[in-house]
């Protein structure tokens, strides 16, 4: 892959709003509600980041892609892709930035 192949990938930052539990899901997961600033808005994501408590998500800034098509995941179409890593327990660990930052900054 090529430099300018990344920079087509469209990561941002956003503030979780709203936390909704997703038992429709075959894995466990949430719907999320990420604001993304004024110029992107809105999204939604599901995420299997159930070793998160729905309080502790709440307010949290995560890093997402946002510019891949939506996904359909059962009844919920999942606009943006969250970003995390495995824990040693194979448990999702959310990217977020280390300071409080502007939302819908864009990583470089």
């Amino acid at each position: 892959m090529s430099y300018e192949d990344f920079e087509k990938v469209d990561i941002r930052v956003g503030k979780i709003v709203a936390v909704e539990d997703f038992p429709q899901a075959r894995k466990p997961a949430y719907k999320l509600t990420i604001d993304f600033g004024p110029e992107i808005g809105l999204k939604r994501s599901s995420a299997q980041i159930t070793n998160y408590s729905k309080e502790e998500l709440l307010g949290l800034q995560v890093v997402a892609v946002v510019n891949f098509p939506p996904k359909q995941i059962g009844p919920f179409r999942s606009e943006v892709l969250t970003l995390g890593v495995p824990d040693a327990d194979g448990k999702v660990i959310l990217l977020t930035p280390t300071r409080e930052v502007p939302l819908g900054g864009r990583m470089f």
